[in-house]
């Protein structure tokens, strides 16, 4: 247990460091940007070292239905995380889409994994993205929205999300993990 929270505390350093310690990270430049990336990227590591080798102690167990809730909100998810890049018509209403697409994410397997590593690993990372958007928002007022995005998009967005959330399910099942009920 101990790796999921040191790694959760890597991946919180490197992701507020800029917002708590903005006259240091500045000092550090662009090589900063590399410090960062090598935060995250242990953080990580060791969050995945942490649960894939902790001891199973359950909390609740959760009800079977709720799988299909959490694939359709990892589709959600996912959407959302592109809907930035693509600056789908989802980012009009939804300043942060890939933080929310992160919340969207830990609620999800927080739904359907009752054990005390995933509340720990995924209420983590939620506390995080919630946190991240409170000091984004205090510090930073929010500008122009982007235009709507042609339907197109709208679409490849909705048709990479299924593609992208099938593609992890497998990546979930090569890991012994069935997602899909």
């Amino acid at each position: 247990m101990i790796w999921i929270v040191v790694g959760l505390a890597l991946w919180w350093a490197a992701h507020l460091f800029k917002r708590l310690a903005p006259g240091p990270r500045a000092r550090l430049g662009d090589p900063g940007k590399g410090l960062v990336a090598v935060g995250v990227i242990g953080g990580v590591v060791l969050m995945v070292i942490g649960y894939r080798g902790v001891e199973h102690i359950d909390l609740w167990y959760p009800p079977a239905f709720l799988t299909h809730l959490n694939n359709l909100l990892m589709v959600f998810a996912v959407y959302l995380y592109a809907a930035s890049g693509m600056k789908t018509r989802i980012t009009r209403p939804i300043r942060h889409p890939q933080l929310t697409a992160i919340k969207t994410w830990a609620v999800a397997h927080l739904l359907v994994n009752g054990d005390l590593a995933s509340v720990i690993l995924f209420g983590g990372l939620l506390a995080w993205a919630v946190v991240e958007v409170i000091l984004i928002n205090r510090a930073e007022p929010r500008g122009p929205l982007p235009e709507p995005a042609p339907v197109g998009k709208e679409i490849g967005a909705v048709v990479g999300a299924v593609v992208v959330t099938g593609a992890m399910g497998w990546v979930h099942n090569w890991l012994g993990v069935w997602p899909f009920g």
